[in-house]
């Protein structure tokens, strides 16, 4: 997924406010891959566990690397944010240092602070099977039911918790105000939503987005996504159950 992100190009804040700003790891580069869905579900679930206080930098690259063992897997290496949770506990995981690239040798197993885990041991320290939820709206659907989303992408026939538009911006918007880290993605890209700000001219919202394109895009990796691009575009959510169910 390498599609430029239209909120991102035509619809900066002139002068932009930053309400909030949710700690995370540093910027990393998908380079030619199309996994950015990859890289912002990871992203997201490393937001949440350093706002626990446990810092996490996870490998984009393992999963990559599984890519082409999993038959239903596209050439194109597209997929969704659900899709790489499902991997991450089939596959396990390991840590951002330990593998970088995709072709690189496959690390058999996880240091962390003086323990020794598997893959598999570690995938679901930082993300247990269940955690999150994954969101859409789609007004042709009935609300509270789950729904297949009929895209290429989602190759695994993944289901979503259909919601209205208006109500996954607000709890969406919520969860990032409480320190939680999301997964968003549109039809042609994926990223992490780790802040809020406000434009002080015009007065619109906007997402702050974190991006896999490297530190040189956009403001230093990050993006703005105007509250108004989500309603119109947002494909998918992810989140953990905390963070949607929180009252």
């Amino acid at each position: 997924m390498v599609a430029l992100l239209t909120a991102c190009s035509e619809h900066q804040p002139i002068h932009p406010v930053t309400e909030v700003m949710n700690p995370m790891t540093p910027i990393k580069n998908q380079g030619q891959s199309q996994s950015c869905w990859i890289y912002a579900m990871l992203a997201a679930i490393e937001t949440e566990h350093i706002g626990r206080g446990d810092s996490v930098n996870l490998s984009a690259a393992w999963l990559e690397s599984y890519l082409k063992e999993e038959p239903q897997a596209p050439e194109t290496g597209r997929g969704m944010g659900a899709t790489a949770l499902v991997l991450l506990q089939k596959h396990g995981l390991v840590g951002y240092d330990a593998m970088r690239k995709a072709d690189a040798p496959r690390p058999k197993m996880v240091f962390l602070l003086g323990a020794e885990y598997t893959p598999q041991e570690f995938a679901r320290s930082v993300c247990a099977p269940g955690e999150y939820v994954a969101l859409t709206a789609n007004d042709d659907s009935v609300y509270g039911q789950e729904i297949l989303i009929d895209k290429p992408d989602n190759w695994l026939r993944q289901r979503f918790l259909n919601i209205p538009i208006d109500t996954l911006l607000s709890r969406t918007e919520r969860a990032v105000r409480r320190g939680h880290g999301v997964c968003w993605e549109s039809e042609g890209h994926a990223m992490a939503i780790v802040g809020l700000a406000c434009d002080t001219t015009t007065q619109k919202r906007y997402f702050v987005m974190k991006n896999s394109w490297g530190e040189k895009h956009g403001n230093h990796g990050l993006d703005y996504m105007s509250y108004k691009y989500f309603r119109r575009h947002t494909l998918a959510v992810c989140m953990t159950h905390e963070a949607f169910e929180d009252p």
